[in-house]
């Protein structure tokens, strides 16, 4: 690398970005600002509007295909409608995900399958997958996985979903050694409660309060934060960052 080109405007103009998950929270505001920085966006997602939804933020740049990171051709199709629509992908943010809660003694097989299925193996296959079309290419690429403050410290009736981030966040590392070679940076992020629409529900009255007073700066989190993150990290002033997991929870893990 010529350190002369280092990028400090934390550009993505012009690049491909995969976002699963990317019809609403987090990875709706990935998207946005992944748009608004030039970049080139395929929204994947269950919801059956991820098309039209794609067209109502931007007619040219954004594109919407249906998947189901639990289904292996469902995938292989996506990605595929992808390269064919942008002829190439160089950034993929894995927001996908789950949460099924239930206290330990009593979570059901399905409660826990269904987290493993969607946070962890759909991750690994969405990664693997457009990774082999990265490493095709040959010029690199940035892999970004939404992992969880739930991977790092015990929550309450989160042994599923806890458990699927941790795993997250420990593949996030061996991807990020063995695809080095090839110039593909993998990193994770970790957040606290964010105010998702989902979010928002879940973490209502005093159980949210309760919580918020738990965290030293006294808050939960936005998804334009987490967003800027994941800018921070698809863009080439972070080529020396990889294998890493970034924390963004208010101080709620230090304690």
């Amino acid at each position: 690398m010529d350190f002369k080109g280092f990028d400090k405007n934390f550009n993505i103009t012009d690049k491909v970005a995969i976002i699963t998950g990317g019809a609403s929270g987090i990875g709706n505001a990935v998207a946005e600002l992944y748009l608004e920085k030039g970049a080139k966006v395929a929204i994947l997602d269950l919801k059956e509007n991820v098309s039209d939804l794609a067209k109502s933020i931007d007619a040219i740049k954004a594109f919407g295909a249906l998947c189901d990171v639990t289904n292996e051709a469902s995938m292989d199709k996506a990605v595929q409608a992808v390269k064919e629509h942008f002829g190439k992908i160089d950034i993929l943010v894995n927001c996908a995900g789950i949460a099924l809660l239930d206290d330990a003694e009593n979570i059901c097989e399905e409660y826990w399958q269904k987290t493993i299925d969607i946070n962890l193996t759909g991750t690994f296959k969405m990664s693997q997958k457009v990774a082999n079309v990265m490493i095709e290419q040959g010029h690199g690429g940035k892999v970004i996985n939404l992992a969880s403050q739930a991977a790092i410290i015990a929550l309450e009736n989160h042994v599923a979903y806890g458990a699927s981030k941790a795993g997250v966040i420990g593949m996030t590392k061996v991807l990020a050694l063995e695809w080095a070679p090839f110039h593909i940076n993998v990193n994770a992020i970790s957040p606290t409660v964010i105010l998702t629409e989902l979010g928002k529900k879940a973490w209502a009255g005093e159980k949210g309060e309760k919580a918020k007073k738990e965290i030293p700066l006294g808050r939960f989190g936005f998804p334009e934060e987490v967003a800027a993150i994941a800018l921070f990290l698809a863009s080439d002033a972070t080529n020396l960052i990889t294998g890493e997991n970034i924390v963004i929870d208010g101080g709620n893990t230090i304690k």
